[in-house]
């Protein structure tokens, strides 16, 4: 954006802060019509949603009152939805809770990755976007309130929060690893060794499960917690990786061992990565 703008001889400010006199003061003096923000990690103040004559809208990718909150994207996967999309909202004081101006819904695929769909959702959101501010012009727009008892969060994902817990079942396994591909990364650990894991990752029927751990009733809107091991099924140097979990057994994908690149799991376990026998802690 910054270097868009540059290119299009826009002025630009990079505040540490979005606030404070000497902040307003510089934008006071661009005079804005609209404010547009998307992906911002900082709350705007009053002064600031308020100074444009048509107020400030912003560009969230979920379909709220659903997922307000950091990781809208992340948190779809991990609790298993189906479809999100993007909504174009007028902006509040309160965290995502402002009238619904336009929603494009967006569906998730059994394989899609937090990565995979954060791209569909930049593209369809700058679209929702142009279409809104097409129809701000012409006056074409009915504010929608939010049902506010309906909403739910989507927290700030962490590199601790992604540890998986091995007691949890598998398909929610499989959800918390496409949710955190590819960041924050799920990981877990092997004789003490960080080893990240990744999708496409399945559940594999009529293998053995682990044994339930303390986290067993957390569910995937909850951190994880140190669970039971993972115990290794299968390491097969051609057909993969396959995990015991709380409830079935899982298929890795692909891994990334602590100092090595990203790969499939089952060229993981040609170099030794990984046996039979071996427990995810």
């Amino acid at each position: 954006m910054k270097r868009a703008a540059i290119e299009l001889g826009a002025p630009v400010l990079q505040p540490e802060k979005a606030r404070g006199d000497e902040f307003l003061e510089s934008i006071s003096e661009l005079r804005p019509e609209l404010s547009v923000v998307a992906a911002y990690g900082q709350l705007l103040v009053d002064e600031v949603l308020a100074l444009p004559a048509r107020g400030s809208i912003n560009v969230h990718a979920s379909l709220l009152p659903g997922l307000r909150g950091a990781a809208p994207i992340n948190w779809a996967i991990i609790r298993g939805h189906d479809l999100t999309g993007v909504t174009i909202m007028r902006m509040v004081r309160e965290m995502d809770a402002g009238p619904i101006l336009h929603q494009v819904a967006e569906p998730i695929g059994p394989d899609t990755t937090a990565g995979e769909l954060s791209d569909r959702l930049s593209a369809l959101g700058a679209e929702a976007l142009a279409e809104t501010l097409s129809r701000l012009e012409s006056g074409d727009v009915t504010e929608e309130e939010q049902d506010h008892d309906r909403a739910t969060y989507a927290p700030k994902m962490s590199r601790e929060l992604a540890r998986i817990d091995w007691s949890l079942p598998a398909s929610e396994i499989g959800c918390w690893m496409r949710g955190c591909d590819p960041w924050p990364a799920a990981w877990t650990e092997l004789e003490g060794s960080v080893v990240q894991m990744f999708g496409p990752s399945l559940p594999v029927s009529g293998a053995p499960a682990a044994a339930p751990g303390p986290a067993a009733e957390a569910g995937p809107a909850a951190a994880p917690g140190l669970a039971a091991a993972g115990p290794v099924v299968e390491a097969d140097p051609r057909e993969g990786l396959i995990v015991a979990t709380g409830s079935g057994a899982i298929r890795v994908g692909e891994v990334k061992p602590a100092g090595r690149a990203r790969m499939e799991a089952a060229a993981w376990i040609r170099g030794r990565g990984a046996a039979s026998g071996d427990r995810f802690r």
